[in-house]
């Protein structure tokens, strides 16, 4: 766990950090233009689109934000960085109607996937 303090002390550490709070900082900024964008329109679309590409990598860098306050013993930190955690998972999992470019694409990329890496058979040369 000291590597882990040391680490995040670091210039290299400060920089990933910031990287990652920068991360979590334009997933929530476009959470609330979707909030406020009127339904079906193109800017609601985008938004929504935005967020839900950016949800998953800011919850596993604030993850990531919380256990290090949590090594350094910095309790606001830790509250602080669990409300935003639990924030973007519930937005995440509370709007499921909402259109944008990742609805339905489980299905076709697990269809594309199942295509690309199924067997490839071929006729075997008659033996005769």
């Amino acid at each position: 766990m000291e590597s882990v303090a040391a680490f995040s002390g670091s210039l290299p550490g400060q920089m990933l950090l910031a990287l990652g709070q920068t991360v979590v900082v334009v997933c929530v900024c476009f959470d609330m233009v979707r909030a406020l964008s009127v339904p079906r329109s193109h800017r609601r679309y985008l938004a929504s689109t935005v967020f839900r590409t950016l949800a998953i990598p800011s919850i596993v860098v604030n993850g990531l934000t919380v256990l290090i306050a949590l090594v350094l013993w910095s309790w606001i930190d830790v509250v602080m960085g669990m409300f935003v955690l639990v924030a973007i998972i519930f937005r995440l999992h509370n709007d499921k109607d909402e259109d944008n470019w990742w609805k339905g694409k489980g299905k076709k990329l697990a269809r594309w996937a199942r295509r690309q890496f199924a067997g490839r058979t071929s006729a075997a040369p008659a033996m005769g």
